[in-house]
């Protein structure tokens, strides 16, 4: 039976219905489901399968975005749970996000963020219009591997260079990676201001993210 359960998990995620998701998430406490085996064998199969559609183009971003909404509706309660209960995720890494100072763009970088957590990393995320220093200086509060910021607009992203050339400033650096994105962001701008990672969506952040910490171990 809990076979089938983890089957609506999935398809939940799948079809962006995040009340199906809660709905399913509170019945396999109520069954006496590990809340971990819920989002790794259910919940996560799911957010990889949309993800895998939305790389080959048989899925789109709106349909990405659904999807991350039903995840962060299925941990809001079973979350909670695992902490009642002393369990934990083995956490992949710790990823400080941030949209630059001067730019208010949310959706995609809260999307990486989503996306990030299903993957295993405990995330930050700061919000938009970061000042520098507060995503530099997060991230040695809380000792993160990687730092992730994103610009929207041309006239913003000249402040991701400053974010390395705070850290390396501060002698961060090589120790805190940073990863770059956002709609203006390109490879060759990534390469040139010296950072350590860039997608172009989602689900290449998780990839890039998961080498940069295997980079180090």
């Amino acid at each position: 039976m809990s076979e089938e359960l983890f089957e609506a998990m999935a398809e939940s995620i799948l079809e962006g219905e995040d009340d199906e998701a809660i709905r399913l998430a509170q019945e396999a406490l109520v069954r006496g489901i590990q809340p971990l085996d819920a989002i790794n064998l259910g919940y996560v199969p799911g957010m990889e399968q949309i993800g895998k559609q939305y790389s080959c183009g048989e899925a789109f971003l709106p349909q990405l975005v659904l999807a991350g909404e039903a995840m962060k509706g299925a941990l809001k309660i079973l979350e909670p749970e695992m902490v009642k209960q002393g369990v934990g995720r083995e956490l992949a890494g710790t990823i400080v996000l941030g949209t630059i100072a001067g730019d208010i763009h949310d959706i995609g970088k809260t999307l990486v963020g989503t996306m990030l957590t299903v993957a295993g990393f405990r995330v930050i995320d700061l919000g938009v219009d970061v000042p520098v220093i507060s995503l530099v200086e997060k991230a040695r509060e809380e000792k993160a591997d990687i730092i992730g910021v994103s610009a929207l607009l041309t006239t913003t992203m000249a402040n991701q260079r400053d974010v390395i050339e705070a850290l390396e400033d501060l002698g961060l650096r090589p120790g805190i990676k940073v990863m770059v994105g956002g709609a203006p962001v390109t490879r060759d701008w990534a390469e040139e201001i010296g950072a350590d990672g860039f997608s172009e969506d989602a689900v290449g952040a998780v990839a890039i993210a998961r080498e940069l910490v295997a980079a180090e171990e």
